[in-house]
């Protein structure tokens, strides 16, 4: 790729940070920005489980000591801590190894003084003292460190060595502008996951059929345990269910086998079933096939498995030493990947139920979105001609990808004026905006993945009952964009500190909720804009009624956590706030 392709893209990140939550380059705010932008790249990539957007900076005369960190997550049923440590405004410029050092070192210091308490320091009006009292209470659980250094210019170094934190283990992940972009250029949700295993493992191949082949092994249940420490949430982007942190009578159930009979594991357990892109194998000793490599492996079923017993692992390793784990791997080329994953993962599943709705995010729904968001183009606002359109991003980089096919220069300013990036969504913001507008901010608050979850679930339903988007739909559905968007910006410009993402979506489900007979999503469609008594409205119901019913939270409890409950919703309800 050429360095002006990066500079462009670059541009790109920058003025998506900018057109979504009305920034100026440099502050806090933009950062935090900034952050949710790159942050929705890596949590597609499954890089990340989620992102909590939270710029914080601290200096110090000597420079020792000094702290930086854009946001962070607490992932792995709360094993891992996550913390995004960052260098935006490069414009594909070179950071060099000594920039490097020095943006992980401060993002480490924080860290550390987390686990010290650096939150009693810190007023609690400040935005960041929910991050640090958060880190702070999740130490005891930690078993892992990781950082993640983002920025739009481009590193030089292509690895950094793992070391300690206060004697947790810490990892690192350099994202540059150069593989952003091979993310969102690429046409598929992740990056290549190439895992080479040493020493193979035995297999037995089975013949399959046209579009695949498959092998069947048994893996040593430490060796599955270190696989998901290593890449975590990209081994599971497939599998529809999240991990329930050992409360299912199935996950108690993997724990007993493991402390009492480990040997019978793999007699008991049903195992798991995964994909693969491609599978190198060779010829051991005796003619026993081995798999030596695998790319780009997708536990399809057996998450809760892999995810129980690398909870096990981390507190003992030698908990696994008798462990073994039935596998079958399906080798599936590219072009039948999405038909015959959901499939596999459909018919695969025999330990906890999974509703037949959550296969269908490449479903009919969501094929007709794409296929309206590309053909129907929204009306010009008042005083303009200009014309553009909104543009449904199914599967992340679709945009990028677009504007790549496109040559430089004219064609692809005319693409960014047709489809503005501030009006590019993606199937979590369908959910996100879909459940604010029917009084469900708690479900929002759960994150992108979980809210999209439930929404395909509970409100889109099986297949068969699913109604196929039509244009008024669709007019609506932008309209439910521009409102939700449009309060969120509004807020923000109010600099209450932290808590954005909750704020702006308790405010717009409780305007919803008040003012659901003055609320015209056609009109806000035909001016694509929000009548002048929303933009009044917006700024006191924020400022008066939802922030202090959400920041006080009952006996002080975590404001993030209480956010997605259902009672912090009927507490906002219950207020007396009328329009």
């Amino acid at each position: 790729m050429s360095e002006s392709d990066l500079t462009a893209f670059a541009e790109d990140l920058h003025e998506t940070a900018r057109a979504s939550f009305g920034e100026s380059t440099g502050s806090p705010y933009y950062n935090d920005s900034f952050t949710e932008v790159v942050g929705g790249f890596l949590t597609e990539d499954g890089a990340l489980e989620g992102i909590e957007p939270c710029y914080f900076r601290k200096e110090t005369d000597t420079g020792r000591g000094a702290m930086e960190v854009f946001g962070y997550f607490v992932s792995r049923g709360g094993s891992v801590l996550d913390v995004v440590a960052g260098e935006p405004n490069r414009k594909a410029e070179v950071v060099r190894k000594a920039d490097v050092q020095r943006i992980l070192r401060r993002a480490r210091n924080f860290v550390e003084r987390c686990r010290q308490g650096i939150h009693l320091e810190l007023a609690e009006t400040d935005r960041a003292h929910p991050m640090a009292l958060a880190i702070h209470n999740a130490w005891p659980d930690l078993t892992r460190v990781r950082i993640f250094l983002v920025t739009d210019g481009r590193v030089t170094v292509d690895t950094w060595e793992e070391d300690e934190v206060a004697g947790l283990r810490c990892t690192y992940e350099l994202w540059d502008i150069a593989r952003l972009h091979r993310l969102a250029s690429s046409g598929r949700p992740e990056e290549d996951t190439v895992i080479d295993l040493d020493p193979p493992l035995a297999c037995l191949p089975v013949p399959g059929d046209e579009d695949y082949s498959c092998l069947l092994a048994a893996i040593p249940g430490a060796v599955l345990a270190e696989l998901y420490d290593q890449h975590g949430a990209k081994l599971l982007q497939r599998n529809v269910r999240a991990y329930l942190q050992a409360r299912t009578k199935v996950n108690k159930g993997i724990g007993e086998t493991v402390r009492n009979t480990p040997g019978r594991f793999l007699a008991y357990n049903n195992g798991v079933s995964a994909t693969a892109g491609q599978v190198v194998t060779e010829t051991g000793v005796g003619g026993v096939q081995q798999i030596t490599r695998l790319v780009n492996l997708q536990i399809v079923n057996g998450g809760q498995t892999t995810a129980s017993l690398h909870h096990m692992w981390n507190r003992d390793p030698r908990s696994l030493d008798r462990v073994s784990v039935p596998a079958k791997i399906t080798v599936v080329g590219a072009e039948a990947l999405d038909t015959l994953v959901s499939e596999i993962s459909r018919c695969a599943n025999s330990q906890n139920a999974i509703k037949e709705a959550d296969f269908q995010a490449n479903g009919a729904f969501h094929v007709a979105l794409e296929r309206l968001s590309r053909s129907v183009w929204s009306p010009a606002r008042e005083g303009s001609t200009v014309q553009s359109r909104w543009y449904y991003e199914r599967v992340r980089g679709q945009y990028q990808v677009d504007l790549s096919r496109r040559d430089r220069g004219i064609q692809q300013r005319a693409f960014r004026m047709q489809n503005p990036i501030a009006q590019r969504f993606g199937k979590t913001d369908v959910a996100k905006y879909e459940l604010t507008y029917l009084g469900r901010p708690h479900d929002v608050s759960l994150g992108a993945e979980k809210c999209f979850q439930i929404w395909t679930t509970e409100v889109l339903g099986p297949p068969a009952e699913q109604t196929v988007p039509d244009r008024p739909y669709y007019h609506q559905l932008v309209a439910k964009a521009m409102l939700f968007g449009r309060a969120r910006k509004i807020i923000q410009s109010l600099r209450l500190g932290g808590y954005l993402g909750p704020t702006a979506t308790y405010v717009t489900s409780l305007l919803v909720d008040r003012c659901a007979d003055r609320i015209d999503l056609d009109e806000i469609w035909r001016a694509q804009d929000l009548p002048t008594w929303m933009h009044h409205a917006i700024p006191a119901l924020a400022v008066d009624v939802v922030r202090p019913l959400l920041v006080d939270a009952p006996e002080a409890a975590n404001v993030t956590e209480w956010c997605k409950k259902q009672a912090c919703w009927d507490r906002v309800k219950a207020s007396r706030w009328t329009p």
